[in-house]
């Protein structure tokens, strides 16, 4: 076997996807006989949702047709509001609302229609790994078995037998101080604001939904979704007084203390599972490394985070889409010699940047009068439109440069190391979208040269990089200028140039980059 994917979450069955469509087809181990009907993530945020629209996903996940659309109304950081309307279509912060089961199934259905063999009920019971392979020992519903494979990778969740046993440390900070009860429930409807969403408690205020709220006694918030009862979620700074099971009364009287006001919460309409329970302290931990030889780990097997948001499925499904094209470029045998390095570079990059994100959050939100006064502070900081678009990149996961400091090549254009701008091109066959352009996960070269020299350098590599030349449909916006851009398969820029009649110079850099990510050009 090419490659083993230990658990078929979302995580692993996206990276499962993206191998395939490189031409590579692993194996992925579930240890669960069926997929989990426990409800867990409510959607996707940021940058991610645009990735999934570039892989041709997102109507199908969202069951709206795209472009999706950026938020250019409100959302918060820390409880505070982010004035997204600063922005307009500047704005970073793009949403999916999805439970997870409906991802899960989604991403399984895609799997399937691209060959991944999915493998139930086995579990991992040995990890070793030498010059040449990976051998799991697994049990499953035959027994007993010995699986070899040149590589593995964990999607196994946050307690991850794969990190264990390959003895990859987990270091991070634990909080005990904290109680978040979380349960579908019923609201009056005769409380819902029927333009905004809002919910409008007597003796409270309004509360806008998806968006949580803090006051000096803990937080609140409130996801309604179509077709199914609403999400009620309080957080406090202390430890329940029991161990009992949670109750639907008990949510009730925490979210009196948090807002001061009474909320009649029902029992949740139509079929389960549904939510009901109550979670102690939480955990913000990152991998020591996210690569070991032959063994490799994604999502929650790399990072968990004590806050709220989905920061981890949406970190996790990135991870796979970086991981993916290069796992499979070394497979085929046509990878520069450090690039299964960058994996663990860039991925662990960014998980470290959303623990800045979380701990951030969660100071924000904690009681005291100190707090208050930070935020304070704080509020007066978002009327600026640059703040705000600071704060929504960061939540967005749109601020991360894959770029190193001493990649010389990051010099040459201010987007190279970016995730790629959203493009309109007219070709000779009609406009297309740039997520049109990208799904089925190859290396892009878009030329709007007036020469096509890009295109030109590039001819020597047509057999594995897709070219487009065209023009753009429209202006690009000033800060995301280009004539010209070299993607990687997940979509972030290796090259670019806003010259309309590149240089010499710069034609080189793009021949030095394409050499740098994907490998000299094949042989004829």
């Amino acid at each position: 076997m090419d490659v083993v994917i230990v658990g078929a979450g979302p995580n692993g069955l996206m990276l499962a996807c993206e191998l395939a469509l490189a031409g590579v087809r692993p194996v992925v181990l579930e240890r669960l006989s069926a997929p989990s009907e426990e409800p867990k993530a409510n959607g996707l945020l940021g940058q991610v949702v645009r990735m999934v629209d570039r892989r041709g996903l997102y109507e199908r996940l969202s069951g709206a047709p795209g472009p999706p659309r950026p938020n250019t109304a409100y959302f918060m950081f820390g409880g505070l509001p982010l004035n997204l309307g600063l922005l307009a279509e500047r704005s970073p912060i793009h949403g999916l609302a999805a439970p997870q089961r409906r991802i899960v199934g989604v991403l399984e259905e895609r799997a399937a229609e691209l060959g991944v063999e999915i493998r139930r009920g086995y579990e991992v019971a040995g990890v070793a790994q030498d010059a040449d392979a990976v051998t799991l020992e697994v049990v499953g519903p035959d027994g007993p078995r010995r699986l070899a494979a040149r590589y593995v990778v964990g999607a196994d969740g946050a307690h991850s037998v794969i990190r264990k046993m390959s003895g990859i440390g987990f270091p991070g900070v634990g909080y005990d101080r904290t109680t978040t009860r979380t349960a579908h429930a019923g609201v009056p409807p005769e409380w819902v604001d029927p333009v905004s969403g809002a919910l409008n408690i007597p003796g409270h205020g309004s509360a806008l939904p998806f968006l949580p709220h803090r006051t000096e006694r803990g937080g609140f918030s409130y996801a309604p979704f179509p077709g199914s009862p609403a999400l009620i979620s309080t957080v406090e700074w202390d430890r329940p007084a029991t161990d009992a099971p949670m109750s639907l009364d008990e949510l009730r009287a925490s979210v009196r203390r948090v807002l001061g006001a009474d909320l009649p919460l029902g029992p949740p309409d139509g079929e389960g599972p549904h939510v009901l329970r109550r979670l102690v302290g939480g955990h913000t931990r990152v991998a020591e490394r996210f690569r070991d030889r032959r063994v490799f780990l994604v999502g929650d097997a790399a990072h968990v985070y004590a806050t709220g948001g989905g920061p981890g499925l949406n970190l996790g499904l990135q991870d796979a889409v970086n991981l993916g094209w290069k796992l499979a470029a070394e497979i085929r045998g046509n990878a520069p010699a450090d690039l299964l390095d960058t994996y663990d570079l860039e991925r662990r990059r960014a998980a470290r940047r959303m623990v800045v994100n979380a701990q951030a959050q969660a100071a924000l939100t904690a009681p005291g009068s100190d707090v208050t006064a930070l935020r304070e502070l704080f509020a007066e900081l978002l009327a600026h439109p640059d703040t705000v678009h600071h704060l929504a990149a960061l939540t967005a996961g749109s601020d991360v440069h894959y770029a190193g400091d001493d990649d010389v090549l990051a010099e040459t254009h201010p987007l190279v190391g970016r995730f790629a701008p959203d493009l309109d091109i007219h070709t000779g066959t009609g406009p297309l979208r740039l997520a049109q352009l990208t799904v089925d996960a190859r290396p892009l070269l878009i030329d709007l040269t007036e020469d096509a020299a890009a295109a030109r350098v590039l001819e020597p590599w047509r057999e594995h990089i897709t070219i487009v030349t065209g023009k753009p449909e429209h202006p690009l916006p000033a800060d995301v200028s280009a004539t010209a851009l070299l993607l990687r398969p997940d979509t972030h820029v290796a090259w670019a140039t806003s010259d309309p009649r590149p240089s010499e110079a710069e034609t080189s850099t793009l021949h030095a980059s394409t050499e740098r990510w994907f490998g000299p050009a094949p042989r004829r």
